[in-house]
């Protein structure tokens, strides 16, 4: 770990540890890296900044929204595959989350999108990125910290959709080390760590099409006035194992090399302490605004048994507005 990635946690546990001790509400928005992070308490909020945490799923029915997308090359893709794969068979990772940025056009700007779409979590930031995540980070409410891993997607009109998912040893293999990590996170901030349920099914908007998500929930106990480490308790769980891997130190050293590209904010987090209870999204299904245009960023989890075309094609997949 770098001195600068040191510095730039510390500045950042400090200033939402603060704020957690005098309880004020707080929205704080985490890049990936923690190379960028606003933290704003909500009474000073600046303008361009929107967000939806937790609310309720609209029940209109999807419209289609035209767009157009440009992927990255599946030669470029193979060659970064190759290079996890290699990884994996020194024993150097079991499963890396790998992830590309794809041009995106779309007859829509970032605030249009942000109103119109259907997700569980939702931030805009400045005409800058929209995100529209199905994907919690962490729950804390009354002393428990609760966080919901996501992995293993399928498209719900599949025939025998939720059997089959939930029968594929590849996607089982790749759940399961994904609660692991993320059961030892949590352990880093709480005790009593347990898996609540295990590979549960949810459905979700995906455009027109419906998916099935594959959950699990995870809790533990906080020790009691953890508002006054609200900071050390983010800090320590990031970057989130979800979009990462495992384990997750080199895993993340070897993404930062086969990828090639600066997530930003991509699976970084976003989220909102009120004062007495504290809800947290990954930022997965985004959208940024760079120099030449759109991109929508995404990506899959690699395991030994993964296939190469599947998973550019799941990557490819995950591109998509839940527009009402």
């Amino acid at each position: 770990m770098d001195w600068d990635f040191r510095k730039r946690t510390e500045k950042i546990e400090e200033r939402l540890n603060a704020l957690g001790r005098d309880r004020t509400p707080t929205l704080f928005i985490l890049s990936y890296d923690l190379s960028e992070s606003y933290i704003f308490p909500l009474d000073r909020l600046e303008e361009g900044i929107r967000y939806h945490i937790d609310g309720p799923l609209r029940s209109e029915r999807a419209v289609s929204l035209p767009y157009r997308f440009e992927a990255v090359p599946l030669d470029r893709y193979r060659r970064a595959f190759d290079r996890v794969m290699e990884e994996i068979r020194r024993g150097n990772t079991y499963l890396l989350n790998l992830t590309f940025p794809s041009r995106i056009e779309i007859d829509a700007d970032l605030e249009t999108l942000y109103e119109r779409s259907d997700a569980r979590f939702k931030l805009l930031f400045k005409n800058r990125f929209v995100c529209f995540s199905p994907e919690r980070f962490v729950r804390i409410d009354q002393g428990h910290i609760h966080t919901h891993p996501m992995k293993g997607t399928i498209d719900a009109s599949i025939p025998g959709a939720e059997e089959k998912i939930l029968s594929d040893a590849k996607e089982m293999a790749e759940h399961v080390m994904v609660v692991d990590l993320l059961r030892n996170d949590l352990s880093m901030v709480a005790d009593r760590v347990r898996v609540e349920r295990f590979r549960y099914v949810e459905k979700i908007r995906a455009g027109e099409r419906e998916l099935l998500q594959v959950s699990s929930h995870i809790t533990g106990k906080l020790e009691e006035g953890w508002p006054d480490r609200l900071g050390t308790i983010l800090t320590r769980m990031l970057p989130a194992g979800s979009i990462t891997g495992a384990p997750k130190r080199k895993t993340t050293e070897i993404i930062q090399e086969v990828e090639g590209y600066d997530r930003g904010f991509f699976t970084g987090i976003f989220g909102v302490f009120d004062g007495e209870s504290l809800d947290s999204a990954v930022m997965i299904r985004f959208i940024e605004r760079q120099r030449n245009g759109l991109v929508f960023k995404s990506g899959g989890g690699i395991t030994v048994d993964s296939d190469p075309e599947a998973e550019y094609r799941e990557l490819q997949e995950k591109i998509y507005v839940p527009f009402l």
